[in-house]
């Protein structure tokens, strides 16, 4: 957890850029991570200097940056693993950052991440780091956003962020990312029923993956349900209608028609300057989630105040309201209209 703070004050900013990208040995975003306020104060000083740094890219255009999202068993360690090795072939670097719905218990990490993905975790050009969400949808926004920072810096031409399921850490990631992939698969009858309209609005394009073999049939079936659902649906951008693709993540078919549509949507979302606009909210949207963190954290130091606040509530002799703002004047904050 002393990396980022060594970083920041010994090296040149080619150098830390190198290390970042190159590994070398060690991890750059655990001193993100950090609990500790030396540390994140370091963290933040070292984030600065990397986004103040000129753009790494040879080409002079942004990092991609997609969100991937998808039921548990939809296969998405298997798209990822795939995609990323075409990505690879192609030419490109990539970072995977998982998000890790961390115990709300323990804070600590409850997912692997190399481990499921063991032929990309051997690439030079690619990066994999579980993300801890901290257990709050604002440690969700906040560790990734920094994340990303940190990967963009590095050069990294695409950076994926990928979710541990449909839920709320969904439209967290949707904030920070510039493109938001839904994976779905073919042998789930109800799963279009059982996906949120909201999650299903955040798609800029779906994924039926699995296609291939005796579920191949039915990939397209439920292709032709996804579109259907979708043309009854909001869209983000007035020009796009997110596309419906099958996939087959262990054949490695559709995998560059997918590129096609990602190279199509960042080409239009440029032209129109929806992305710079985009970005520049989602540093707003981060700011606060930063807030909301903080206020979190300091309400639960003074742990005495919390506990009379907490035993008040369940006995029923103070309000939630009332219990709320006792713990929020032990920590200096006045909330009283």
């Amino acid at each position: 957890m002393m990396l980022l703070m060594m970083m920041s004050m010994m090296m040149p900013m080619s150098m830390m850029l190198a290390m970042i990208k190159g590994g070398a040995g060690s991890d750059p975003h655990r001193g993100l991570e950090s609990s500790r306020p030396d540390h994140q104060v370091k963290a933040q000083e070292l984030l600065a200097r990397l986004e103040a740094a000129p753009n790494p890219r040879a080409s002079g255009r942004p990092s991609i940056r997609l969100g991937i999202s998808g039921a548990p068993g939809v296969g998405k360690s298997t798209f990822i693993e795939a995609f990323g090795m075409w990505l690879i072939r192609s030419g490109l670097s990539l970072a995977v950052l998982a998000i890790d719905p961390s115990s709300a218990r323990t804070g600590g990490s409850i997912l692997g991440d190399r481990t499921r993905m063991m032929e990309l975790a051997r690439e030079p050009k690619a990066y994999i780091r579980t993300t801890p969400s901290s257990g709050t949808l604002g440690g969700v926004a906040r560790h990734t956003s920094d994340a990303i920072a940190v990967c963009d810096a590095a050069g990294f031409d695409v950076i994926l962020v990928e979710t541990v399921g449909v839920g709320q850490s969904e439209y967290a990631v949707a904030d920070v990312v510039d493109m938001f992939m839904l994976l779905v698969s073919p042998g789930a009858g109800d799963e279009l029923q059982g996906i949120k309209r909201g999650v299903m609005e955040l798609a800029d394009e779906v994924v039926v993956t699995k296609a291939d073999g005796d579920l191949s049939s039915s990939a397209n079936i439920v292709r032709a349900e996804y579109r259907s659902a979708l043309k009854l649906m909001h869209r983000k951008y007035p020009d796009w209608a997110p596309p419906v693709r099958t996939i087959s993540s262990t054949e490695g078919r559709g995998l560059d028609r997918l590129w096609t549509d990602i190279g199509s949507f960042f080409d239009a979302r440029i032209a129109s300057g929806d992305l710079l606009a985009s970005r520049a909210r989602q540093r707003k949207a981060a700011l606060w989630a930063v807030v909301q963190d903080e206020l979190l954290r300091a309400a639960k130091r003074d742990a005495a105040a919390v506990a009379t606040a907490e035993a008040g509530v369940e006995a029923g002799t103070l309000s939630v309201l009332a219990g709320a703002r006792r713990i929020l004047a032990a920590t200096g904050i006045d909330s009283e209209p």
